[in-house]
């Protein structure tokens, strides 16, 4: 078994990397103090993950949208029961969700931690799917994704990212289209399974109050070996330019809601996870609650409490959001637009972003007694191939002249927004 040991001078915390003989990388962060313990079983496969080829494919091979979260549902099931009617048995909460990049098996509790390992390693690995089971999930899926189709925050958030990409797959929703899910059959969902969740492909990230020693054995014992397929996702070529500037849909709501997002490419290891940290800060102090901007579109009335900003990035996508509700959208996207070409222009206070970068290193580092956000954050690290430390170190680190330089590499006419206006 190969360890390695990540430590955080600044911090002076460290945990544990551990490549498993069967193929799983195990990150390991016991928490002294702490009395409960959070465990994540993720597989590197996301709605995005629609094209693909192993070692044992001679062509890539497309499969339809939807299948990753429709393979989340079904894994929960197998032919005696439900894994969620064995961890109630156990007092712990249990849950899954599929993004576009990855999906996660969790639970957290306070005790009986080797007994719901052995749970969630076990109903992960044991795939149990029928034609019966299936087609009875087509229609719970489709139910879903009906409800979601009336949604006025979902659909507002879809309907930019169709507006911001061409062709990248994150601009679908990620359980599909009820077109999509029809193409979904038992032999689909065994061939995803076994190319995804191969364990190379995944990780086991647990947080708080465990024994390491324990927790090794369970995993000896009932971690499966696969080997290494090879596998190799792509996407389709996307254009840099946004594919429109505005999509407008009526649904029932109260007042007009808007999304406005930032085309940018794609990044990867270190600099995705530096470029987050850096396009964060740069948001939040020009456009943030705490800045003048935030405060005048406030009092003129243009923006309620509810106006966020954020960066939504991820393997293949990258880009910047600002959102919430607005009488008149479209002004307060000209608005968001001026004020960063302003701020390309110099009109970006030193003493702002250092405010703004010390209260995100402030957040980054209560994270660490968190037990889920810690368990989560060395998955998210470890999938993107960094550590968990490093977005500490990069924001520690980071200069007003790394704001300068990359503000003045970004183009904010490259962007569109998505409105929803009441019926």
């Amino acid at each position: 078994m190969n360890t390695n040991i990540i430590r955080s001078d600044r911090v002076r915390e460290e945990y544990q990397v551990i490549k498993h003989p069967s193929g799983l990388t195990i990150c390991l962060y016991p928490m002294k103090g702490f009395t409960s313990a959070y465990a994540l079983f993720a597989a590197k496969y996301g709605s995005v993950d629609v094209t693909f080829k192993t070692d044992e494919d001679t062509e890539f091979v497309s499969v339809p949208e939807g299948i990753a979260h429709y393979l989340e549902h079904k894994l929960f099931e197998n032919d005696d029961c439900d894994a969620f009617q064995l961890f109630a048995k156990t007092g712990a909460n249990a849950n899954a969700y599929t993004s576009f990049d990855k999906t996660a098996y969790l639970f957290s509790c306070s005790q009986h931690f080797e007994k719901n390992l052995e749970i969630l390693l076990n109903f992960v690995q044991e795939p149990y799917f029928t034609e019966e089971s299936v087609a009875k999930e087509q229609g719970i899926i489709g139910q879903e994704i009906k409800m979601y189709e009336d949604e006025p925050g979902w659909r507002v958030f879809f309907n930019g990212l169709r507006t911001l990409y061409h062709k990248n797959p994150v601009r679908i929703d990620i359980a599909g289209t009820s077109e999509s899910i029809a193409k979904i059959d038992k032999e689909l969902l065994y061939r995803c399974y076994k190319t995804f969740y191969n364990l190379n492909n995944m990780v086991l990230s647990i947080a708080g109050s465990f024994d390491v020693r324990k927790t090794l054995e369970i995993c000896d014992r009932l971690l499966k070996p696969t080997p290494d397929l090879g596998l190799e996702a792509v996407f389709p070529d996307e254009p840099e330019e946004v594919k429109k500037s505005e999509t407008v849909q009526k649904l029932t709501c109260s007042m007009p809601i808007f999304n406005v997002f930032f085309k940018l490419p794609a990044f990867e290891g270190e600099e995705n996870t530096r470029k987050y940290v850096i396009y964060n800060i740069i948001l939040e102090t020009i456009l943030g609650k705490t800045s003048a901007f935030y405060d005048e579109l406030l009092n003129d009335g243009l923006i309620n409490s509810n106006f966020t900003v954020g960066v939504l990035n991820g393997r293949g996508f990258f880009t910047l959001t600002a959102d919430g509700e607005s009488s008149e959208p479209r002004k307060v996207f000209e608005e968001i637009k001026k004020a960063l070409l302003q701020a390309k222009g110099g009109n970006l206070s030193e003493k702002e972003f250092e405010n703004v970068r010390k209260k995100t290193y402030g957040e980054l580092i209560s994270m660490l007694g968190s037990v889920s956000a810690v368990a989560t954050n060395m998955m998210e690290a470890h999938f993107h191939g960094n550590n968990m430390f490093d977005i500490i170190e990069i924001t520690a680190n980071l200069s007003y002249q790394d704001i300068i330089s990359t503000l003045a590499e970004f183009n904010e006419e490259n962007s569109c927004i998505s409105i929803i206006e009441p019926i």
